[in-house]
């Protein structure tokens, strides 16, 4: 499955997508494990956010590997 990546997510994956066998991966919180276990470095940013379908996911969401995913960086204002 394909996982867009923007801002800093993009910068430590070193890309603008990551592709993750969808065996896997079956949830969210499945993905996120994978994430922060094959690039370590997001364990600072715990804060980011995993979309799927233009929409923030829970961990429990279970993926079939053909949704359109994305990680959200965690964002700041003012």
């Amino acid at each position: 499955m394909k996982v867009r990546c923007f801002g800093i997510a993009r910068e430590i994956i070193g890309s603008d997508e990551l592709i993750v066998d969808p065996n896997a991966a079956q949830s969210v919180e499945e993905l996120r494990k994978l994430i922060i276990q094959t690039y370590p470095e997001f364990e600072k940013y715990s804060s980011f956010m995993i979309s799927v379908d233009f929409e923030y996911a829970k961990d429990s969401f279970q993926l079939t590997g053909k949704e359109e995913i994305a990680i959200i960086p965690p964002v700041s204002g003012g």
